[in-house]
């Protein structure tokens, strides 16, 4: 199995005829996702090598059975074509765009909160289940079928400790680029909740940063709700004191949200944290190792 996305996936791309949205929607097919449209208004009837171009994500829905939306559209447009795609009756949208107002996304968080959509991103790297599908900007090469759950709030550590895990022999059940904004549809907990449920996915890998109190709230959740083994990694431990650093949503305040306490809080939890990438894939390795011996 896998989680958010696979087999049945069924994409609509919103900016399909944009350049990196037609880019990355045909590496997207060209790895085995069903990239059934795409949505640019005033363009429908057209088409991108093949994929059917509609005006509404409602249309593309109605003709293809869309599933799936993928948002590669500019930022003052992103929440818009988020929300559309929720009332079009897309069950998954992942939103690449960065650079959303945070007021726009706090109206598109509090309104897919009272439905059934889910969001992922903004600002983030899509998902990979690999052999299965990608929906996003991951490179899926250096991935392949396995049982380590990976979710990050960082779309370059994705791809390092993604890369790292490979080297030592892991496979993936599913790759979740959460994004690194203030204010994302789905949090750690959010996705560490459905490894948990996934029977395919033996150890889960966190990769948080500096800023906010994501991780700390995580290590609540994991110690009264999850059974399977996590480890995690936060960047910043070397990050200067005051300097703004990375994401939008890396913003340290006082002695909270430094990596130092987001590693305690995981720690006192039970959660084996790495102070490197590479560390993460041997504390992956050991962990791995220890249970097939068991």
């Amino acid at each position: 199995m896998s989680i958010l996305i696979g087999e049945s996936t069924r994409l609509v791309v919103t900016g399909l005829t944009g350049r990196e949205g037609s880019f990355h929607a045909l590496n997207n097919r060209s790895y085995g996702t069903q990239v059934v449209a795409g949505v640019t208004p005033g363009k429908g009837g057209q088409d991108v090598d093949a994929i059917p171009v509609f005006d509404t994500v409602h249309a593309a829905v109605e003709s293809e059975q869309a599933n799936t939306a993928m948002v590669f559209v500019p930022p003052r447009f992103a929440a818009d074509s988020i929300l559309e795609a929720g009332e079009a009756g897309i069950e998954l949208v992942i939103c690449i765009t960065e650079g959303i107002p945070a007021h726009d996304m706090l109206r598109v968080y509090t309104h897919l909160k009272r439905g059934s959509t889910r969001l992922i991103g903004p600002n983030c790297p899509g998902v990979l289940s690999p052999g299965k599908a990608n929906v996003g900007i991951i490179p899926a090469s250096f991935f392949s079928p396995g049982n380590v759950g990976l979710v990050s709030r960082s779309g370059t550590l994705t791809y390092q400790v993604g890369n790292e895990l490979a080297q030592r022999g892991f496979g993936n059940s599913s790759i979740v680029g959460i994004g690194g904004d203030p204010i994302v549809g789905s949090s750690f907990i959010d996705i560490i909740s459905l490894y948990e449920a996934d029977p395919e996915t033996e150890l889960i890998v966190m990769c948080g940063e500096i800023g906010g109190d994501e991780e700390e709230r995580t290590a609540e959740y994991i110690a009264d709700n999850v059974s399977k083994l996590v480890v995690g990694y936060i960047a910043g431990f070397t990050a200067p004191p005051g300097k703004t650093m990375g994401h939008a949503g890396a913003i340290v305040s006082g002695s909270q949200g430094t990596a130092q306490a987001k590693a305690e809080a995981l720690e006192s939890r039970g959660v084996r944290v790495a102070r490197t990438p590479t560390e993460v894939a041997e504390i992956a390795a050991l962990i791995l190792g220890e249970r097939a011996t068991v």
